[in-house]
């Protein structure tokens, strides 16, 4: 019989090989003043303690937090909870770090669909020509399909942009139906390109991680740099240019304008929308 290789199949006696992603190592001492390991080892479907006692300080430098790493050992009950007693534990080799990833629920091609349809949604010129050229862009396709929304926040997984921007751009065609003095062109378009600097924010290891520029800059500033290197944007007239970079760079709330302060009715629904599905996911992933 094989043994189990997913965190979420683990049962006490079980024997463990595998590779998983370190998301913790703390060196620790027992109550003799003996060395050891004390780990948290992570794939698709959970996470689980592990404790490495045998040559821990040997071990200890062939990997460290962050990596993927191949481990062997025993599955026990410690304090009534499953605890991974390794054996051995290395840096694993020629792995992809996206499978250790949490993923979305949603079918992605169901979501690249919903986003195809609100594009046709759009018909503006200067805005659909914009957004078409960013759907036939095969490289920014597949960097938006794999980005999350955040690390620890809301859509914190793989395929959470193109999930969460589904939804913000479902939800401004169904203001645009309530309000008709809304903009529906530069509204849907906002809302399809609001986050689209997330594509440029993450890293993707052992754990969604920051990039630099991410870190340094932000989203928001690595969406407006996005948007301005598309020919399609610098082509819009100045009015509409300026009019979707405001929505874009206020979409977190209006002190983040020079003004201070919301500069249309577009800008304001984008900005609460955003926040209604954040937080509405906030609540059903995290429970706060």
């Amino acid at each position: 019989m094989e043994p189990p290789t997913t965190v979420s199949a683990l049962r006490a006696g079980d024997q463990l090989r595998g590779v998983f992603a370190c998301v913790r190592k703390d060196r620790l001492k027992t109550r003799t003043g003996s060395a050891y390991l004390a780990l948290e080892l992570r794939d698709r479907t959970g996470t689980i303690s592990a404790r490495l006692f045998k040559d821990a300080d040997v071990q200890a430098g062939g990997f460290e937090r962050g990596d993927l790493v191949e481990v062997a050992g025993r599955v026990e009950r410690f304090r009534d909870e499953l605890v991974v007693e390794l054996d051995r534990i290395t840096r694993a080799q020629d792995t992809k770090p996206e499978e250790f990833l949490p993923v979305a629920y949603r079918d992605m091609e169901e979501l690249d669909g919903f986003y195809e349809h609100l594009i046709s949604e759009v018909y503006d010129p200067g805005y659909r020509a914009l957004l078409d050229a960013l759907a036939a862009d095969s490289e920014f396709r597949a960097e938006f399909r794999r980005a999350p929304c955040s690390r620890a926040g809301h859509h914190a997984y793989l395929g959470g942009l193109i999930e969460h921007t589904v939804a913000v751009a479902t939800l401004a065609r169904e203001a645009c139906e309530l309000h008709r003095k809304l903009n529906s062109d530069l509204l849907l378009t906002a809302a399809l390109v609001h986050d689209i600097g997330r594509i440029k924010e993450f890293s993707y290891g052992a754990e969604i991680a920051l990039t630099d520029e991410g870190r340094v800059l932000g989203h928001l500033a690595l969406g407006q740099e996005l948007l301005g290197q598309r020919q399609e944007f610098r082509a819009l007239d100045p009015e509409r240019r300026l009019a979707l970079l405001h929505c874009v760079l206020t979409h977190h709330g209006a002190a983040s304008a020079p003004a201070g302060r919301f500069q249309s009715a577009e800008a304001v629904a984008l900005y609460r929308l955003n926040a209604v599905d954040a937080a509405v996911k906030g609540v059903l992933e995290h429970g706060n």
